[in-house]
């Protein structure tokens, strides 16, 4: 056996029904680490350029990496891979929960799927064998019925399910693949991938651990994890989970209001995350003050994911589809101008329910309602419905109304972006980078997101570098030593983009394109305020593989994940022209708060563009030059776009 990693990777061609495996050297697994990476390289090599994201000849990557499965907290994560079709570049996507662990027990590091099956199919992962089989008695059901389903038909409750829902199944652009019922692969529309390929689910048993090379070395940095974390900046998340972060964001300007015109919402206390805590988490009115409304992935001392359990006048919730998060109740809430918190979990239920990304769906529906307030949607376009901000009698049932596809609803499953185009208005209110609506961290406020929202690969992404907060001139003592290990050491004031933000947004996303490699947790490992830090992050991989890797190779994993990306992008006619912000980030000011007036500066934004390219060694147009390629040991990449 190999040390972390399991050596096989499951190959399925849904078209000919065909499923094989393949034994990568150890030299693959040390230079992609697993997930993002190495699904990019089977992209790369083996997709045709310019095919349609919903056609059969998309690949879809499912993989885990080299630390999954060990034990120590953060490591159960699985990264989905694709052409999107939501924004026309690639696709990449993270999840947790029990699923990943779970893959790489039953003997594989990854799966990487094509074609199109003539009938719907699951496809089945035990214990180092796989088959595929008929899921036509699965399709239309709910995520919930689903699962239960395909665990009763295998004959085994502990059985892990990863799977689309009727969102997936009807190609809504940003549908996810859902796990556990309330874990999701939530961006870039992956599960709409997966449905064009008939596969509605992926059900996996085993029971194989990873073998370690130094289990001692794993044993220390998980008691330090266990000793550290209750005095860590990580444990607030314990408590009450990313919906703790609602009270901070509106306090800074940066709690995304009104489709981002304002970073401050009047509403914020009904939907933050005490009130969450106090009021509808499973167990609340039991009074249980530990592990109330908490779950949790595998292996992972930090518990952040909510649950909630009530049934309240016209909305009930059931704990089987977890709860809010804050993106969740951002997008869902102050997007939307909501502050009915049972309306946001009743809404964030059907989400998981049909497998739709909370973010994008929030957002899209926050461009439709300002759209319609300012009169250019009317009744006429929307079935009816009146769309105005702080209805969450409409935000729901336009929820459930994209899930199903059905009138409205169907012209939104497209994304703002598309809507707009279609209906022929209302681009001026849209708020989307490369075609995908941004989570709820605003590029006004937090400045290096400005730069990452418009040349992400992907789209605008709130966990592909870390946030300006954490960098600046009063709070960079806190984390001096973990910054200066990654050669950041240029902390200046706040909402400033120069040189400097632009290095540390540069090596920020590279850290975390590292991280969504070898997959782990970025509550639990980063650059700054995580539990672990990069020394740690360095160690973790040592412990586990073996190999005597450094810092810097870790750090140039996630450089070569970018460049990959990037020249993806780059096959698919996809540059630098589309590394850019909506007109609206640059003209209209924020208002209210402490970000009333701000907005991102033109001129700033354009100079800190040019210097992110000459920083990562890539071309004027925003492509990887020969060069840089090659020095990350991608000639073969060099080759195929004829540099």
């Amino acid at each position: 056996m190999h040390n972390g990693y399991m050596g096989k990777i499951l190959r399925v061609d849904l078209t000919s029904e065909t499923i094989t495996v393949e034994e990568p050297s150890p030299d693959f697994y040390r230079k992609h680490m697993g997930g993002s990476a190495l699904n990019l390289y089977y992209l790369l090599k083996e997709m045709p350029a310019k095919v349609d994201a919903l056609a059969p000849e998309n690949i879809l990557g499912l993989s885990v990496g080299v630390t999954t499965g060990v034990s120590i907290s953060g490591q159960s994560r699985m990264t989905a891979t694709a052409k999107s079709p939501l924004t026309g570049a690639i696709g990449d996507s993270q999840c947790g929960g029990f699923w990943p662990a779970k893959l790489k027990f039953a003997g594989f590091d990854g799966i990487i799927i094509k074609g199109k099956a003539a009938k719907p199919v699951y496809l089945w992962v035990d214990d180092g064998k796989a088959e595929l089989r008929d899921a036509s008695h699965l399709w239309g059901k709910v995520t919930g019925e689903a699962e239960a389903a395909i665990k009763d038909e295998l004959g085994d409750s502990k059985i892990e399910v990863l799977q689309i829902g009727p969102g997936g199944e009807k190609m809504v652009r940003f549908a996810g693949l859902i796990n556990m019922c309330n874990r999701a692969n939530g961006r870039t529309g992956m599960g709409a991938v997966m449905g064009s390929k008939n596969l509605k689910a992926v059900a996996v048993r085993g029971d194989t651990k990873p073998q370690v090379a130094d289990k001692e070395g794993l044993q220390e940095l998980k008691k330090w994890g266990a000793k550290t974390f209750p005095t860590a900046d990580v444990a607030g998340l314990g408590k009450l989970g990313t919906a703790g972060v609602v009270s901070v964001q509106h306090a800074e300007g940066g709690l995304p209001t009104y489709n981002f015109n304002s970073g401050v919402f009047d509403g914020w206390e009904a939907i933050d995350g005490q009130t969450l805590y106090d009021t509808l988490l499973a167990g609340s009115q039991e009074g249980q003050q530990d592990r109330k409304g908490r779950d949790t992935c595998h292996g992972c001392i930090v518990r952040c994911k909510r649950v909630v359990d009530f049934n309240q006048g016209s909305y009930a919730a059931e704990p089987l589809y977890g709860g809010p998060e804050y993106e969740t109740l951002a997008g869902l809430g102050s997007y939307c101008g909501i502050d009915d918190l049972a309306a946001i979990c009743q809404a964030n239920e059907l989400c998981n329910k049909y497998g739709i990304d909370t973010i994008s769906g929030g957002a899209t529906i926050a461009w439709a309602m300002e759209a319609f307030e300012a009169g250019v949607l009317t009744t006429a376009d929307t079935d009816g419905l009146e769309l105005k901000f702080g209805d969450a009698a409409a935000m729901v049932k336009l929820v459930e109304m994209i899930g199903e596809r059905q009138g409205f609803g169907d012209i939104l499953a497209e994304g703002s972006a598309r809507a707009a185009a279609d209906l022929g208005k209302g681009a001026e209110f849209l708020i989307t980078a490369k075609g995908q609506e941004p989570p709820a961290h605003m590029p006004q406020v937090k400045r290096s997101l400005a730069l990452i929202y418009a040349v992400n690969p992907f789209g605008s992404d709130h966990e592909s570098s870390d946030h300006d907060m954490t960098y600046e001139e009063n709070t960079y003592k806190a984390f001096q030593d973990r910054y200066e290990s990654l050669g950041l050491k240029r902390p200046g004031p706040a909402q400033q983009l120069d040189a400097a933000k632009v290095e540390f947004a540069r090596i920020t996303q590279q850290f975390f394109g590292m991280l969504d490699s070898v997959n782990l947790c970025h509550f639990v490992w980063g650059p700054s305020w995580p539990l672990y830090g990069p020394e740690q992050t360095t160690d973790l991989v040592k412990a586990v593989t073996g190999w005597d890797i450094t810092l810097q190779e870790l750090l140039e994993v996630g450089e070569r994940r970018i460049n990959m990306m990037r020249a993806f992008n780059a096959r698919e006619g996809v540059a630098r022209d589309q590394d850019k912000l909506p007109a609206k980030f640059f003209e209209r000011p924020l208002s209210g708060g402490p970000s009333d007036g701000v907005k991102v500066d033109k001129a700033e934004f354009e100079a800190a563009l040019v210097e992110y390219y000459q920083q990562c060694g890539w071309d004027d147009n925003g492509i990887p030059k020969r060069e840089t390629l090659e020095r990350l040991g991608l000639e073969w990449v060099a080759d195929q776009l004829g540099l």
